[in-house]
């Protein structure tokens, strides 16, 4: 087959408009294995399907791709670095998009070889073309250069040939096209500065960080919106934390947010400012973050009892967020009545609103009551019973009610505040004493699709793994659990049938 597949390409080379060859490869090679291509990979010559490449026949190009995708493959990074270079520089300023990602998914073989990316690193004209690259229409072609150059930067060297060379008047330039392309530069250089503290300082002193920061406390409603997203990227790391803090920016949102309430535009920008927040907490310490940033739990509140399901959504997910670790409960619980409130409210949302808010509530309830077996105190494990009654007159019944209803991420949702529960010894009791409760749990013909027989298999895992379980639920149910659970999840009972004399 590879043998026959080289006839053909030599064909190929020999004719002048081939397109009958090219068939024909295209067909040989999809029954090629690719190891067997690789063993003739020496004799593999790619020029002349490149070359078909820039006759602007839609047909021919097609299949050139499709050809030279395959046989790529078979090649090492190395050797398609050195002996392709020419052709990788002219796929990049193709016409056609699928010659460009043809070429861009090779640049991202080569940047993944540390014997290869050198050969790269050396080729400032092939740089220069991802860059530009950037700047396109085609949005795959952009992330593909996007991760190319976010790849080269992991190196001492990659840094300097995007920072200490004219490559960086090159991503300057490209940003000038519009706003999209401006944005899309900014994900590139978050994604580098991201990586250490020295890829953050390169950034810097290029001074596209400081752009971005300057445009995110602008006075553009719409940019800022935009902007805060890349900022909470930057802010996942430690040294872009303390970056973000040594020049004032988190002060600046804080007073930006402060300011919102005279601005009528603020809906635009508030939700991604009050989620930066959110993350911020999480990520440092919910206790310092709250009190060193007060007006953000006083938005949180506020956005509860809007009307706006956008306001409502943003501060469901930041509560879910905050009180995803116990300090962060702890925090939560110190707000007393105003706390018990919002209980309410998300209770109310997660039985009235659409199903996409629905199961945003579902999910920060589950994150707010899940307590670890070894922080399970009593202070802690009345407080998550007494948020879970703030939640509706009879909670259990709530997300029973939500659980059976014929949507799988609903019924889903609703197994996961189970879940989050269901280690706790109040809550077993709860379960025990509703009645139908225990006969649900294993009851396999409720769930029909594969998430939620997942769903169920965690709940039933998270009672029998319950060093309290067997107490409350007693032996009878605590086996039924273990059989369950030994079973896994998609278990089907077999039917037994009786052969009857004489039957067909």
């Amino acid at each position: 087959m590879a043998a026959q597949a080289l006839t053909l390409l030599r064909e190929v080379a020999r004719l002048e408009a081939p397109l009958e060859e090219l068939r024909a490869l295209h067909s040989v090679l999809q029954a090629v294995p690719l190891n067997e291509l690789r063993e003739q990979a020496a004799e593999l010559r790619l020029g002349p399907l490149f070359s078909l490449l820039n006759e602007n026949h839609r047909e021919k190009t097609t299949l050139c791709v499709s050809i030279l995708e395959r046989l790529l493959q078979a090649m090492e990074p190395v050797h398609v670095a050195r002996n392709l270079r020419v052709d990788l520089q002219r796929g990049l300023i193709h016409s056609d998009d699928s010659v460009k990602i043809l070429t861009l998914s090779q640049v991202g073989r080569i940047v993944e070889n540390s014997d290869a990316v050198t050969e790269i690193l050396n080729n400032a004209e092939l740089l220069k073309q991802i860059v530009y690259c950037i700047g396109g229409e085609n949005l795959s072609v952009a992330k593909a250069a996007i991760k190319s150059l976010s790849r080269i930067s992991l190196t001492q060297a990659g840094l300097e040939a995007l920072f200490e060379s004219n490559l960086l008047d090159d991503l300057k330039s490209v940003m000038k096209t519009n706003d999209i392309v401006r944005y899309r530069v900014y994900e590139l250089i978050v994604e580098i500065s991201s990586v250490s503290p020295e890829s953050l300082n390169y950034c810097t002193t290029s001074g596209l960080v400081t752009q971005l920061l300057r445009e995110l406390t602008g006075e553009d409603v719409l940019v800022r919106a935009t902007c805060i997203e890349m900022v909470t990227s930057l802010a996942y790391t430690h040294h872009g934390r303390q970056y973000l803090a040594q020049e004032g920016v988190i002060d600046q949102i804080s007073n930006i947010i402060v300011g919102a309430d005279s601005d009528p535009f603020s809906s635009f920008y508030l939700p991604g400012f009050v989620k930066f927040f959110g993350n911020l907490a999480v990520m440092d310490s919910p206790q310092q973050t709250c009190e060193r940033y007060p007006v953000f739990m006083e938005k949180v509140f506020e956005m509860i009892e809007s009307q706006d399901p956008t306001m409502i959504g943003v501060a469901v997910d930041t509560v879910g967020i905050l009180g995803s670790n116990v300090e962060g409960k702890q925090v939560l619980q110190k707000t007393g009545t105003r706390f018990e409130r919002l209980l309410v409210r998300i209770g109310h949302q997660a039985k009235n609103a659409s199903m996409e808010l629905k199961i945003r509530c579902l999910d920060a309830i589950s994150s707010l009551l899940y307590l670890p077996p070894e922080q399970q105190t009593d202070d802690l494990l009345r407080m998550t019973e007494s948020w879970f009654s703030s939640l509706s007159r009879d909670p259990l019944e709530l997300f029973r009610g939500i659980s059976s209803q014929p949507f799988p991420e609903l019924h889903c949702a609703a197994l996961k505040v189970f879940t989050a529960i269901a280690n706790q010894p109040w809550a077993q009791k709860l379960m025990f004493n509703s009645p139908g409760f225990v006969e649900y749990v294993v009851d396999r013909s409720v769930e029909h699709d594969k998430a939620s027989k997942d769903a169920k298999y965690e709940l039933v895992k998270a009672l029998a793994n319950s060093k309290t379980i067997a107490e409350i639920f007693g032996n009878p149910n605590y086996l039924r659990l273990r059989t369950y659970l030994s079973e896994g999840p998609y278990y089907v009972k077999p039917i037994s049938t009786t052969a009857v004399e004489g039957a067909e």
